[in-house]
């Protein structure tokens, strides 16, 4: 098989963001951002697709694919309640009309049986056998998970590869540690999941929490726990794309995500070097503290600078 030129994606906005601001960035992300496909949908928590979010949503659809994006729906990571359970398979059905659908609950997988859809990082492909499996059940594109190391990706690209589908890799952004029934979030505001009152709305990257001794430990997103770093890769995409990973993709964080993009646009283009690409987004990423020790096989909160 022909090796395919890797293409940019901008994940899912894993954050509760107001109705006017997400139309204010997919407006952005439409008329300059440089993805070529982006996931739109609620992935965390089925409660915040209010009303007015939903609308929101639906005008950024007709904005990112009147400029030419690709569009993918994609369903939320766990769907325990009926309210969640219908909302999963609500997007599920979209794909009998034609939709790309992407499932993060394995609860999707027989609703997307024999249809084209993607796979998303939350679904555990970890092995051979399950990338073979979901692939001969209509899979065309499956975006690993974030812990996976080196070794693991390269293997699953290249089998990947010789089945014909899309292999996509998270090269940017904060990576989601666990998905729970209850709402920390809600919690620490002294509310419950069913009386959050969508309290995450005040924390537009999430809410930090540190240890008892007062260091950053994580990041509260609701019902999803994260990182406190964020994720960067950069040196290692020439590896991954030799490989066979033929999607990078890029999770929205509160900042300038069309200058992100266009870091790593560069890098593909071979307009800008590992370097000086790395040395942009650390720029454009401010105080964040930065890792990659997932993808090098140690700890995920570790930072390996390249040679």
């Amino acid at each position: 098989m022909t090796q395919t030129a890797p293409r940019l994606q901008l994940g899912p906005m894993l954050y509760h963001w107001s109705a006017d601001r997400r139309r204010d960035f997919y407006r952005t992300i439409a008329e300059q951002g440089p993805y070529d496909s982006v996931v739109l949908g609620e992935t965390v928590c089925a409660k915040r697709e209010t009303a007015p979010v939903v609308e929101a949503m639906a005008e950024a659809e007709v904005a990112l694919k009147a400029a030419g994006r690709t569009v993918i729906r994609p369903t939320i990571g766990l769907a325990v309640t009926e309210p969640e359970v219908e909302a999963l398979e609500g997007v599920a059905r979209t794909a009998k009309a034609g939709a790309l659908v992407e499932a993060n609950d394995v609860g999707a997988l027989a609703l997307l049986s024999g249809q084209p859809h993607h796979i998303g990082p939350m679904v555990n492909v970890y092995n051979e056998g399950t990338l073979t499996a979901l692939v001969e059940r209509g899979a065309t594109c499956v975006t690993l998970p974030w812990e996976l190391p080196m070794d693991n990706i390269v293997a699953l690209a290249g089998v990947a590869r010789r089945l014909g589908v899309d292999c996509g890799v998270t090269v940017f952004g904060r990576a989601p540690l666990a998905i729970s029934a209850r709402c920390y979030h809600a919690r620490a505001n002294g509310l419950t999941k069913d009386t959050c009152r969508l309290i995450c709305d005040q924390d537009p990257e999430g809410l930090e929490v540190e240890t008892l001794d007062g260091d950053p430990f994580m990041v509260v997103n609701g019902l999803q726990t994260q990182a406190f770093t964020v994720t960067l890769i950069v040196s290692e995409i020439p590896k991954l794309i030799e490989a066979g990973v033929t999607v990078l993709r890029v999770s929205p964080l509160d900042m300038d995500m069309v200058a992100v993009g266009q870091v790593y646009a560069d890098l593909l283009a071979g307009s800008v070097d590992a370097i000086a690409a790395e040395d942009r987004l650390l720029d454009l990423l401010e105080d964040r503290m930065v890792s990659n020790g997932f993808l090098h096989g140690g700890p995920g909160a570790d930072w390996i600078a390249a040679e």
